[in-house]
Parts: structure tokens; C-alpha cells; sequence
């Protein structure tokens, strides 16, 4: 029986294969304050709730 525990905050390289955009869209994306990052001592995490939260802004938005 394997008990694989699924994330719920991903680094911005995962984050960024996730939403299917760059690495770097994913920082500028930080750095506008669109997306909250959170530091985990050396690490960046990106929540998943955070990640849906981007995607329903820009649905929103009408940017899709």
C-alpha cells in the first residue's frame, strides 16, 4: 500500500510547468505582486491554492 501525499505548494520551476508558463513569467509574476510567493528558509514555494488563484484572475480578467 504506498500513501504518496500530494504537495500543496510548488517551487516556481514546478509552479511554472503547472500553469504552462515560464520560469521567468512566474517570477515577474512575483514581482508585480500577482502571484505570493512564500520563502521556506532558502526555498520559494508557490502555493497550488495560490496558482488557481492566478488562473481564475486572468479568467476574470478575460485574458483567456
Amino acid at each position: 500500500m504506498s500513501s504518496q501525499v500530494e504537495p500543496i505548494a510548488d517551487c516556481p520551476a514546478d509552479a511554472a510547468k503547472r500553469l504552462g508558463i515560464s520560469r521567468s513569467k512566474i517570477y515577474q509574476e512575483v514581482n508585480a505582486g500577482r502571484i505570493r510567493a512564500l520563502k521556506a528558509g532558502g526555498r520559494t514555494l508557490i502555493t497550488r491554492a495560490e496558482q488557481q488563484a492566478w488562473l481564475d484572475r486572468l479568467a476574470g480578467a478575460g485574458s483567456v
